[in-house]
């Protein structure tokens, strides 16, 4: 018998006499650190989820908004009017207000452009001496059409529908156009 058998033999009576159903120490902690883990993936994890699904998870009403009397736009003009935003939560106070572009083309024909660029979202200014819709973000501009003229905008301006309704200019509220 050589020297290393010798060695190793003691070795092997040691693994023999510990018991199997006994954890040792190395794997208990172990089990602890996976648990401890898994609980902390699911305490992120799940708020995370939440604010992913919830919007698709509420239905946003689509409702007729008044901006004004019909009387009170003029032919060919572009007018920012302020609305109630239909997805507004209770508590939204004075966010809860969102604007549209109103542009009345000849007799009770309107059209309404949301205020906010379709590149990423910031508010869009009419400018009546150049004829065009200004983003300040990023140089996005827009004809008097809403079509994109310049700049990164994928598609242009998002329209509402409007209607006349009593001689009020109405127009049909949704979400944000932000994409």
């Amino acid at each position: 018998m050589s020297v290393n058998e010798n060695e190793a033999a003691p070795a092997s009576d040691e693994l023999a006499s510990r018991d199997p159903q006994q954890p040792d120490r190395r794997r208990f902690l172990n089990r602890i650190s996976l648990a401890l883990s898994g609980f902390a993936a699911v305490l992120v994890g799940v708020p995370i989820v939440g604010f992913l699904i919830a919007p698709l998870l509420r239905e946003v009403p689509r409702i007729w908004r008044p901006v004004g009397a019909a009387s009170d736009f003029k032919e060919g003009d572009i007018v920012e009017v302020s609305f109630d935003d239909s997805s507004a939560l209770p508590w939204a106070g004075l966010t809860q207000k969102t604007a549209a572009w109103l542009y009345r083309q000849k007799g009770d024909d309107f059209v309404a452009y949301s205020a906010n660029c379709s590149h990423l979202g910031c508010p869009v200014r009419w400018k009546s001496d150049a004829q065009l819709f200004l983003c300040p973000c990023h140089g996005g501009v827009y004809y008097k059409n809403g079509r994109v003229a310049a700049g990164p905008p994928p598609r242009g301006l998002t329209k509402y529908p409007v209607r006349v309704q009593s001689g009020n200019v109405e127009i049909l509220t949704s979400e944000a156009p932000i994409t």
